[in-house]
């Protein structure tokens, strides 16, 4: 049998971790043995949109990308654990089927077409993973390298979009006959931008509107780009390269991916591909290639995976720790963090104003930020998608707890001054950003439970009251309804530190009383 087959060849096993069926793990041998077949092909349109998807993961984790690291780690059961070096790490086996963020984020953002952001160190496989998913979207590899966006100091914006066309400038009488030579990229499902710290600022400006708004503008001339899957590229997520990254730009990225150190235990993986003169990209199986109509209804479907209400009232918890600061603001609303940052006051000058909480315990004091609509938004697609790959028809916290970080990562930014970094236990998360940001999750969850929000919740009960609706309620429940949010407000706010938590519960019953004043007022108008 000819090598390349071993690479092309696809498990006809169900990857499915909810079936009983034995699920395929990483094995360098298989680059030899080649998967178990069975008789006969399935038909590739009779296949689950999301077991497709699986398979193309496990195909690329066992043939193309060499990622033998599972940090996307789930547990049916007690795992195996050991305590490593010097530093007292664990090493964690998982008891149920984890995965290789760095192949399964990309995949993930591939099937949702949103925008995923490689870091790393020269020569780990990011241009190379980015390159693979054109494929996966049926182009060539000629027409996706072709195509990949190579950032450096000098491009312009007519690099990126295009040119006009010569003669038209020449003749043309108006700016509506001249005609764009559009570059060919707009039109691609996935886009790649190699390095894009390395592109000018002002051309950045132009990417931003093709990311961020999906067309591009020239002299006047609109080009609508289809929806595409986007892969950039960056050997500094820290703002190493040539130009600094705009925000705005930054904050259009839904998914950051570190690729991690090469195991050298699989140096026969390379060795075998240079003897055989073998690249994955090139053998990618037919079986595994999504049209742009599977990738619409994978969508479609992803979108209507639910997010029960217990999982999402944790991660509005979550979300509350960070946005708060009280000195920031005369007025209750303009109490944050963004306020302080568009006051242009010294952040310590903010900071040892804000003296009356516990700064070890107030997880908002670890952070310089809060989190944006847009990057909410990010976390629950993904979380979603993470739930659809898994064959869940609905989200679970861990889903949420693994999700997270990736996306999180460059938009939460830590304080490194606060007591939490400065205990020796914590000094690792100074570095290791990843695991800082779902180990506040993991505590945001904790005080979550010690409080008890799940079996008593007064915000709760009033927000899930209003929502049924005020058709014929009477002006002496309305009464009542504010008497009880006023009683409530009075509660909370005597003798208590505020913390993130209760000031959106506050600024929450805020809206409720205003809500029932003004159907007051109407009643009475009535």
């Amino acid at each position: 049998m000819p090598p390349f087959n071993i690479f092309q060849r696809v498990s006809q096993a169900p990857t499915n971790p909810k079936t009983a069926t034995k699920t395929k793990q990483f094995d360098v041998a298989a680059l030899y043995q080649g998967p178990l077949s069975t008789e006969a092909a399935r038909d590739p349109e009779d296949q689950p949109l999301d077991e497709k998807l699986r398979q193309a993961y496990f195909w690329i984790v066992n043939n193309a990308i060499i990622s033998p690291h599972y940090d996307i780690e789930y547990n049916d059961g007690p795992p195996q654990t050991y305590t490593v070096g010097d530093s007292k790490r664990t090493l964690t086996l998982p008891s149920a089927q984890s995965y290789s963020s760095f192949i399964l984020l990309p995949l993930l953002t591939f099937i949702t077409r949103k925008k995923c952001l490689f870091v790393g160190g020269p020569g780990r496989g990011k241009t190379a993973s980015a390159v693979l998913m054109g494929v996966l979207a049926g182009a060539t590899v000629q027409d996706v390298r072709r195509a990949m966006q190579h950032g450096h100091p000098q491009m312009s914006i007519a690099d990126l979009l295009g040119n006009p066309l010569p003669a038209d400038l020449i003749n043309a009488q108006n700016m509506e006959d001249i005609r764009i030579s559009w570059r060919k990229w707009l039109s691609m499902r996935v886009k790649i931008v190699d390095e894009y710290n390395r592109i000018p600022t002002r051309t950045q400006s132009a990417l931003l509107t093709v990311m961020g708004d999906n067309y591009a503008e020239l002299l006047g001339h609109i080009y609508e780009c289809p929806e595409s899957a986007w892969y950039l590229t960056a050997n500094d997520e820290q703002g190493g390269g040539t130009y600094q990254v705009i925000d705005a730009l930054k904050d259009r990225i839904d998914v950051t991916v570190q690729a991690l150190a090469f195991n050298p235990h699989f140096l026969n993986n390379l060795l075998l591909r240079i003897e055989e003169d073998i690249r994955p990209e090139q053998v990618v199986p037919q079986e595994i290639i999504f049209s742009n109509e599977q990738i619409d209804r994978a969508a479609a479907a992803i979108r209507q995976i639910e997010v029960p209400e217990a999982v999402r009232r944790r991660i509005e918890f979550f979300v509350s720790q960070f946005e708060l600061c009280e000195t920031a603001g005369a007025q209750f609303e303009y109490m944050t963090k963004d306020t302080a940052r568009l006051s242009g006051v010294d952040w310590n000058q903010i900071v040892v104003a804000d003296n009356g909480r516990d700064r070890l315990k107030d997880l908002g004091c670890q952070t310089r930020n809060g989190i944006s609509v847009r990057t909410l938004i990010s976390l629950l697609q993904f979380s979603k998608a993470l739930a659809y790959f898994r064959g869940s028809g609905a989200v679970d916290l861990e889903d949420v707890r693994q999700i997270l970080p990736f996306v999180l990562i460059g938009k939460l930014q830590p304080d490194l001054e606060a007591p939490f970094f400065s205990l020796p236990e914590n000094a690792a998360y100074r570095v290791d950003r990843l695991s800082w940001l779902r180990r506040l999750f993991d505590l945001a969850n904790d005080e979550f439970n010690r409080l008890d929000l799940d079996r008593e919740d007064p915000v709760r009960d009033l927000s899930a009251e209003f929502e049924k609706g005020l058709n014929n309620l009477s002006e002496r429940e309305t009464r009542a309804r504010l008497s009880k949010i006023e009683r409530l407000i009075a509660d909370r706010a005597r003798g208590r530190k505020l913390y993130g938590h209760l000031y959106d519960d506050l600024l929450k019953l805020k809206y409720l009383h205003q809500r029932y004043t003004n159907y007051l007022h109407w009643l009475r108008s009535q």
